[in-house]
């Protein structure tokens, strides 16, 4: 038997031994690499897995596109290379992958090619809502680029909402209808409150009819019945008792005069002359009367804002307004009390304003208050209206409130009440702040200056009431004026047209013909700017002169007027200016 060769040296020994160390460590190296390999795969199947199932599990549609290039143009198509199931179900569109977008859809390619290409070109992710036309069907979507672009592959995810959109239009077309609904009810009811309105409005007719009837009645029996009585006595030759007769027709006709200017003030149609007024001089003026007026056992407080502004208003009006709010705030008082008038500047915001029915700004207040036995809420209520009176019969017109709420409100301003029952009243007047000095008040014309003749001075009367024009003629001629007459507003405009010298036309502005008294002036000025002009007007004309702002040299006088008012007006405007 023979033994094992042996190596011949130590070298060769070595160099096996490390031949077979090497050989053992690649066979690790390969057992540890086929491991790895192993688990790599088995993690990538996994998360392939989890891919697929998260892709073919959610709710919203998901595809990817990759972009080719096409007839149209490099990048003009692109192709799906993966779509879940949702796909369809969102989008509407079957077994979408491996079709290139022309294919689907060819009327709207270019439209969605231009939203992904804008996507794949910057990078920049978009969302968006668009009607996928080939299908019906609205979208939400989201897109964004797979990375690298290179890839030329954009992601997008989107989910039908269709049903959304068609609830929203729904919504709308509700809305659209509602409105429409609800406007038909407003209508209804502008209906029902204008039917309400005027039913009320013929009530208000019939009481105001009813009491001018009775007031008027009355006065023009103590006119007719003095003047009879004239006549009887001056044919008996009993002159001594006719003064007595003048008086009463004459306070008869005062008194008319008055029911009618109040009427007026209540319907906002008398004649304003406003100018700017300092109302804490006008009230300080009018202390001392209205002391005498309520009596001593009420005691009266005015209290008058420093620095209070200017209001454009009609003085005369104002004076009357105040002096009606203290007799009545006296009347309220049977057993003597307290009032209290005061002035003060008021700013009013948009809900001051629109409580007291006033557009916002600066306004001036003048305020009466008694402690007298207050207003009930439905006096209140009807406070203003024509005729109402809470006094016995015979105590009252019912006309004082309204008329200063007609006064008011043509000025304006408003009128406001604030009352507690047992505890008194509060009236508020508020007028809209003038940005002006306040008028001078001037002295009327003393009798020497009316009784002095104007010589070669002519006045042009225009009225279509024949006693009108005769009485203003004789008032004219004995002041030594020459008078000329017109009776209506032709034939007054040819006088003015001619080279017939005139230095005052005084003129009713109501005038038959088309054409009225401001109108007539109007024109009359083109021909003769200098000329002067008062308008004398008895009923609803303050749309010609009150509301509106009269020229310089214009001046108005309300008929009825008393005859030296008349021609002291006159001679005032003839020496203007001289």
């Amino acid at each position: 038997m023979h033994s094992p060769e042996k190596p011949s040296n130590s070298a060769e020994i070595d160099r096996i031994l490390k031949l077979e160390l090497e050989i053992a460590r690649l066979k690790a190296q390969v057992a540890a690499g086929a491991t790895q390999r192993r688990e790599a795969e088995s993690a990538l199947a996994d998360s392939e897995e989890r891919y697929r199932t998260l892709f073919n599990s959610i709710d919203e549609g998901f595809c990817i596109i990759e972009f080719i290039d096409g007839p149209h143009g490099p990048l003009s198509d692109y192709v799906h290379i993966e779509a879940n199931p949702a796909y369809e179900q969102h989008a509407g569109i079957p077994n979408v992958v491996g079709k290139r977008l022309r294919e689907i859809v060819q009327e709207e390619a270019d439209g969605w090619a231009e939203l992904y290409g804008g996507v794949l070109r910057t990078g920049q992710p978009i969302r968006f809502e668009r009607e996928l036309v080939a299908t019906g069907r609205h979208l939400e979507l989201a897109a964004f680029r797979v990375e690298p672009a290179s890839r030329r592959q954009v992601a997008v995810l989107f989910q039908d909402i269709t049903a959304r959109k068609r609830a929203e239009e729904a919504l709308q077309h509700l809305n659209e209808t509602l409105e429409a609904r609800v406007a038909k009810a407003i209508a209804e009811r502008k209906h029902a409150e204008d039917a309400l309105r005027q039913s009320q409005k013929m009530e208000a007719v019939g009481q105001l009819t009813g009491g001018i009837a009775h007031d008027f009645n009355n006065l023009l029996t103590g006119i007719m019945g003095a003047l009879e009585l004239m006549q009887a006595k001056l044919k008996q030759g009993r002159l001594s008792e006719i003064d007595r007769y003048v008086a009463a027709a004459q306070g008869a006709a005062k008194r008319a005069a008055s029911l009618t200017h109040r009427l007026l003030a209540f319907s906002r149609r008398q004649t304003l002359d406003p100018k700017p007024t300092d109302v804490n001089r006008l009230v300080i003026g009018m202390e001392e009367l209205i002391r005498r007026t309520v009596g001593p056992q009420i005691a009266l407080e005015v209290v008058t804002a420093p620095g209070l502004w200017t209001a454009l208003i009609d003085a005369s009006q104002l004076e009357s307004a105040l002096l009606n709010l203290c007799i009545n705030a006296r009347d309220a008082m049977p057993d003597g009390g307290r009032i209290t008038v005061e002035t003060a500047n008021k700013w009013l915001d948009e809900r001051g304003a629109r409580e007291r029915d006033l557009p916002p700004g600066q306004y001036l207040s003048l305020c009466v208050t008694d402690t007298g036995v207050g207003m009930t809420p439905d006096v209140i209520a009807r406070a203003f209206d024509p005729f109402f009176t809470t006094k016995p019969i015979g105590q009252g017109t019912g006309l004082g409130l309204s008329m200063v709420y007609g006064f008011a409100r043509q000025s304006g301003g408003q009128v406001r009440i604030y009352s507690e029952v047992g505890q008194g009243t509060t009236m508020c007047l508020y007028f809209p702040r003038h940005f002006g000095d306040a008028a001078e008040n001037t002295a009327d014309i003393d009798s020497a200056r009316a009784a002095r003749a104007q010589a070669g001075k002519t006045v042009l009367i225009i009225d279509d009431e024949p006693t009108v024009r005769m009485l203003v003629i004789d008032v004219l001629e004995d002041l030594g004026f020459t008078v000329l007459e017109a009776g209506d507003a032709a034939a007054g405009l040819r006088i003015l047209q001619s080279t017939t010298p005139v230095d005052l036309l005084v003129s009713d502005v109501g005038l038959p013909g088309g054409m009225n008294g401001r109108q007539l002036a109007d024109a009359a000025r083109t021909i003769r700017p200098d000329l002067k002009v008062l308008f004398i007007t008895g009923y609803a004309e303050n749309a010609i002169i009150g509301n509106s702002q009269l020229g310089p040299g214009m001046r108005v006088l309300t008929k009825p007027f008393v005859v030296e008012t008349f021609a002291s007006r006159v001679l005032e405007m003839i020496e203007e200016n001289k």
